[in-house]
């Protein structure tokens, strides 16, 4: 990072956040519901978890394809430019190849109204009957004036992966992931490695609770460069995990997320 960007405050955050298994709608409100807690603590940049829309369910990949201006993206899409935030969120997406299995992606939803997608380049073995890769080994994307290198899950398991977002110029390395409670202290310690060898912010944003058959460890997290943790949740409640860079350096904190109130909402 340069010196100039050092003090150039920066708000960024991990949605720590359930998804419903293969409900769409449902998962949008409840991405509202993180929206709106994250933009009253003045949050620039929010990252949701792997496949976050429709929850880590591999199976359901082929029949929730989005693109751009798909519907489900819509009122996501609209809060961006109300709240002035870019927005990451997890979701199936057409393979680079045509007639290939869908992309698992993260839709960038930028604040003047644009959409971009990271395929995810690194897939788990048991995702291949599912998934397929995509070919960019870094995808750079300026988010609120912060060049930032875009991860999914497995991608982080692959040192090269964070090596090829700083030589891009990253200077946040933004993963959405679902994380267990036995990968999580091998994981994080190669994200905690990356903010310190490459000299970038990393985020975590990690599932809250199980989706998938997996048992997600919650503790969503940043990392500033140097591989300080700013910030880190004590466990997997749905929450905002913020950070924020000023001339002082990097402070952060975290927002429980009340979702009872969803549950009247059909």
């Amino acid at each position: 990072m340069n010196n100039s960007s050092v003090s150039t405050p920066l708000r960024i955050a991990a949605a720590q956040s359930p998804s419903v298994p293969g409900d769409v709608a449902r998962n949008v409100l409840i991405h509202l519901a993180f929206v709106r807690v994250a933009a009253s603590e003045g949050v620039q940049v929010l990252v949701f978890p792997e496949l976050s829309l429709t929850g880590y369910e591999p199976a359901v990949l082929a029949a929730n394809v989005l693109d751009a201006d798909h519907a489900a993206l819509a009122p996501l899409r609209q809060a961006a430019r109300e709240q002035g935030m870019a927005i990451v969120v997890g979701g199936p997406a057409a393979p680079v190849q045509a007639g290939a299995l869908p992309a698992i992606g993260a839709w960038v939803l930028a604040p003047d109204g644009s959409v971009a997608l990271y395929r995810k380049r690194h897939l788990h073995t048991s995702e291949e009957r599912f998934a397929s890769a995509g070919t960019h080994d870094a995808q750079v994307q300026l988010l609120a004036g912060e060049p930032t290198g875009m991860a999914v899950c497995a991608d982080i398991t692959h040192p090269e992966h964070a090596c090829a977002a700083h030589g891009a110029g990253a200077a946040l390395y933004a993963a959405g992931a679902l994380i267990s409670h036995q990968g999580y202290g091998p994981e994080s310690a190669l994200l905690q490695g990356y903010a310190r060898e490459h000299a970038m912010a990393v985020l975590l944003a990690n599932y809250s609770g199980p989706s998938g058959g997996y048992v997600s460890a919650g503790r969503s997290a940043v990392w500033e460069p140097g591989g300080r943790c700013v910030v880190a949740a004590e466990g997997d409640a749905p929450c905002i995990v913020w950070a924020a860079r000023g001339d002082c350096g990097w402070s952060g904190g975290v927002v429980a997320v009340d979702l009872q109130h969803l549950a009247a909402v059909a």
